[in-house]
């Protein structure tokens, strides 16, 4: 496949103003590698994966150190990505989500712990909408054990959506806080009880509690026409337009738009503990539960147990994937997958350095080792249990 003259030009431009004063970045092993270096293997990375457009970032000792742009966020009339273009972040807002959560938490608004069923005022099929879908998990005796805890940390039983279920309900396939099913039907779950409880919707909340306090200009749950001018399209394997990146209505599981600028303050305020007590931000970043399996969403039944988990301590914790026991300290990271959109998060508290993702291309993974590993040095992140293989990406690629 060969790319339009404009992209082409766009990735192999001249170096940006950060790079051309010479500045580096420290990665996590102490070595560094010039911005220079950096915008230039990156161009040719993505180039290279046909990655239609990229927002990049580096978080090194709580501090931006790097952010630059690459490709296209449009094809057609040809615009070029910035680090300020808003850009479905798909499952990375579970992340931002979270600390949401913990904020409401250390105020004594929500509860962690106390099942869901006894914290609505209603069963949840009365809901208007969860009276299709919930007709059926109301009346399972482990609907009862279901908490925000096991909702936030993938351990409810509920699959990814109820649309996936053969009757398009909700359903528990497992005893609740048992095993790990990765559901974005769990967080959406959470994010409706806490509209109840604050009255609210949640594009309000998170815009009044994170996104506003944080200049966080460019990012929403729900599309805002000001985005307009600086948005990214989302484009196919082959280049060709999926979508424009106008998102409703907000749902706590996946709907944000950002930009790497806005994330990377996020994090930076994250990693610095501006967001949370820290007694508040360890409980959301502990492990909940460990994980052994090869793949965090299987290709086939009875895969087997990863060796890659263990090396690295995999589990998930309040919103988060964890590694607890890299060489470079512990880390907390997030995926954020979906049509014309594959991004990547992830922070190592010791050095409280972080790397950031973001792309508009179904090609955006197959750069994301390559990156990682030569900009930041993370040699650690699990690559099979993220799918983030050539392998993985071309079996899954036939499933769907």
């Amino acid at each position: 496949m060969r790319f339009p003259a404009p992209l082409a030009l766009l990735l192999l431009s001249a170096l940006p103003a950060l790079a051309q004063t010479n500045a580096s970045i420290r990665r996590l092993d102490g070595t560094t590698i010039s911005t220079a270096e950096a915008h230039a293997f990156a161009a040719k990375t993505l180039a290279d994966a046909h990655v239609t457009g990229a927002e990049l970032a580096v978080i090194r000792d709580g501090k931006l150190a790097w952010k630059d742009g690459f490709g296209l966020r449009r094809v057609d009339p040809p615009l070029a990505m910035e680090t300020s273009t808003n850009t479905w972040a798909a499952s990375i807002t579970k992340s931002v989500f979270a600390p949401y959560v913990m904020q409401l938490v250390e105020k004594g608004e929500f509860d962690l712990d106390t099942p869901v069923a006894r914290q609505l005022e209603k069963p949840l099929d009365a809901y208007d909408p969860y009276k299709t879908t919930a007709s059926e998990i109301v009346k399972d005796p482990n609907w009862a054990l279901v908490t925000p805890r096991m909702l936030l940390s993938h351990q409810s039983g509920l699959a990814n959506f109820a649309y996936l279920e053969p009757d398009k309900k909700m359903h528990l396939r497992f005893k609740p806080g048992t095993q790990f099913l990765y559901s974005g039907e769990g967080i959406n779950l959470v994010q409706f009880l806490v509209e109840q409880k604050m009255r609210r919707p949640v594009d309000q909340l998170l815009q009044e509690a994170l996104f506003g306090p944080l200049g966080m200009t460019q990012t929403g749950l729900i599309y805002r026409e000001e985005f307009a001018a600086n948005v990214a399209d989302r484009y196919d394997l082959n280049g060709k337009f999926r979508s424009k990146t106008q998102r409703f209505p907000a749902r706590a599981a996946g709907s944000m738009a950002t930009s790497v600028d806005d994330l990377a303050r996020f994090a930076t305020a994250l990693v610095n503990g501006r967001l949370l007590k820290p007694s508040i931000q360890k409980t959301m970043l502990s492990a909940q539960i460990k994980l052994d399996m090869l793949h965090e969403f299987p290709l086939a039944l009875n895969e087997g147990k990863s060796a890659e988990a263990e090396r690295v301590g995999l589990a998930y914790s309040i919103g988060w994937g964890l590694l607890t026991k890299t060489r470079f300290g512990p880390a907390f990271f997030k995926e954020g997958h979906g049509d014309g959109a594959q991004n990547y998060i992830i922070c190592f508290m010791r050095s409280r350095s972080c790397m950031i993702l973001l792309t508009n291309s179904d090609n955006g993974e197959l750069a994301f080792r390559p990156l990682l590993e030569t900009i930041l040095g993370d040699t650690v992140t699990p690559w099979v249990w993220e799918g983030y293989t050539p392998e993985y990406i071309e079996v899954s690629r036939k499933q769907n």
